[in-house]
């Protein structure tokens, strides 16, 4: 048991990965989590607004399946498997971050100076959100696919368009980390 309450090592969880993808084209299928958003949406009728939602979505169900086994995957991960540990970061990592405000950087997941009610509920903290949530979207409508789609499926599959958008993503990361983050968070 005490295997389950530490991190998979990449030797476990990428040969489980790629098991997975195997199954999927096998059965003709690809992986991706942001085209659920488009099932979700066609479901709820967003296809008598927009021609985009019009699809027989029934045919994507299956992959619905994969968004609650995320879903209640990650549930049992965070309840039942953490083991409390600090997130092992670079120093250089952790002083780069207590120079744009993150003090407890490396004490969890998520950086209480963005994700605490009181920062999140404020009008920089809604404007962060609702823009980032704005470029995600976007972004992955026109890349036509998102990070895990791309970096998994498509690379899986020798996609040149899927070599470019994991190339943009990172390109976008480092703009962000090195040029936005600062200026966001006033260094």
């Amino acid at each position: 048991m005490d295997f389950l309450l530490k991190p998979w090592p990449w030797y476990v969880s990428g040969p489980l990965i790629a098991l997975v993808l195997l199954i999927l084209v096998y059965f003709g299928k690809t992986f991706g989590m942001s085209s659920n958003l488009r099932t979700l949406c066609s479901i709820g009728g967003a296809g008598k607004y927009s021609d985009f939602f019009r699809f027989d979505w029934k045919a994507h169900r299956w992959n619905l399946i994969v968004v609650l086994g995320a879903i209640i995957g990650g549930f049992i991960a965070v309840t039942f498997l953490s083991d409390d540990s600090t997130i092992a970061l670079n120093p250089e990592t952790v002083t780069d971050l207590r120079e744009l405000g993150f003090y407890k950087a490396g004490e969890s997941l998520l950086p209480a100076e963005i994700y605490n009610w009181e920062h999140v509920l404020s009008l920089k903290g809604l404007a962060i959100l609702i823009i980032a949530g704005f470029l995600v979207g976007f972004g992955t409508r026109y890349a036509n696919g998102c990070t895990s789609g791309h970096a998994i499926t498509g690379l899986s599959n020798l996609q040149l368009p899927s070599l470019i958008a994991v190339v943009g993503f990172f390109i976008g990361g480092l703009v962000m980390t090195h040029l936005l983050l600062p200026l966001i968070f006033g260094i």
